[in-house]
Parts: C-alpha cells; sequence; structure tokens
C-alpha cells in the first residue's frame, strides 16, 4: 500500500502560521543540502494531496515559477484537491476529492503508485492527522516561536505513537524531523 507523507513547515512551539496565517516566521536562506532533502522526500511520490486553501496559492504559485528549485515536481505531478465549496478544477493535472476524506485517502492509498505527499493549512492537515491518515511526518522545523497560531495536533482525540526515523539539523538553523506513525 502507498504511504501518505506530510511536509510541512513550523515554529518551535508547534504553529504552522500564525492566528491570522502569517508565516513571517519562516526561514528562506535554504542551502543546498535541505534543498536535497526536500528533493529525497519528493523523488518517492507521484500524487500531491492539498487542502482547498493552501491549493488556491499553491498551485499558482509554482505554475508561475517554473524555473524554481522543485517546480518540475509540484507542477507535473497529480493533485488531488479536498473541497466542499469548489464546484471545478481551473488547474491543470488536478481532480477535486469531494468525498469522506477517509474514504478518499484510502482510495489513493490503496491504488497502484509511489507515494503521496499531503500539503495544506491546519484544518485539513489537522483532520489528516486526526483520522490516522499520514504514514510519514516530515516536520521542517524552523527557529521562531510565536506564542500562538495554527496548530496541526490539537484535534487529537486520542495518543498516536511516532518512531523518530531521523532528525537532521541545517545551517539555516531549521531542524528536519522525520518521523514514522506507528501502528498497532
Amino acid at each position: 500500500m502507498r504511504k501518505l507523507k506530510l511536509q510541512v513547515q513550523m515554529t518551535v512551539d508547534g504553529f504552522i502560521g500564525g492566528t491570522h496565517g502569517e508565516m513571517d516566521w519562516l526561514t528562506f536562506d535554504w542551502d543546498d543540502e535541505l534543498k536535497k532533502t526536500v528533493a529525497e522526500i519528493t523523488e518517492s511520490i507521484d500524487c500531491i494531496v492539498l487542502g482547498r486553501k493552501l491549493a488556491q496559492g499553491f498551485i499558482p504559485h509554482w505554475a508561475s515559477h517554473p524555473d524554481e528549485p522543485g517546480a518540475e515536481i509540484f507542477n507535473t505531478t497529480k493533485k488531488v484537491v479536498f473541497t466542499r465549496t469548489l464546484d471545478s478544477s481551473e488547474w491543470d493535472n488536478t481532480v477535486l476529492a469531494k468525498g469522506d476524506l477517509v474514504e478518499e485517502i484510502t482510495k489513493l492509498k490503496q491504488r497502484d503508485g509511489k507515494d503521496i505527499i499531503a500539503y495544506g493549512g491546519a484544518t485539513f492537515v489537522s483532520a489528516l492527522i486526526q483520522h490516522g491518515l499520514i504514514d510519514e511526518f516530515h516536520l521542517f522545523i524552523n527557529p521562531a516561536a510565536i506564542g500562538s497560531g495554527l496548530a496541526i495536533f490539537k484535534e487529537l482525540d486520542r495518543k498516536q505513537d511516532l518512531v523518530l526515523g531521523k532528525a537532521t539539523a541545517f545551517a539555516c538553523g531549521i531542524v528536519v524531523l522525520r518521523y514514522v506513525l506507528k501502528r498497532a
């Protein structure tokens, strides 16, 4: 079965955005080693799942910046956008998922192919985590604390055990933690 990976930027105190979604805490001076890590995470995927809110910025950004590192994979890989409000996709190589999140993700995982990666805002990512759908967490911990904001683990109603696969510190101050969900 395919794995669902999550790649997400976070603050040291566990937020993926400020109270109003601010991202001014992100570290952008990535060195070649950090860029290589992202390439390694995405080389084993052939599908990207996104929440609608992030998709509306993510997909047009990469489409309009085709020469940026990583743009090729984000532009050419099939995307599935989870939405309750959109009726059609305006983006190339993108389909909409309007059904039950657990059922839709389970169907994607059961199809033949490479792994799947999830990107999204707090609501979408929280739902994936709450339902135990994430198999592998790639947490990019940025060297900033903001005190409050958008969290992705607050909706958990039970403990999820994670196994540390790798922890790597980079010169810019970001630490990438790779955890695997420990299944019963």
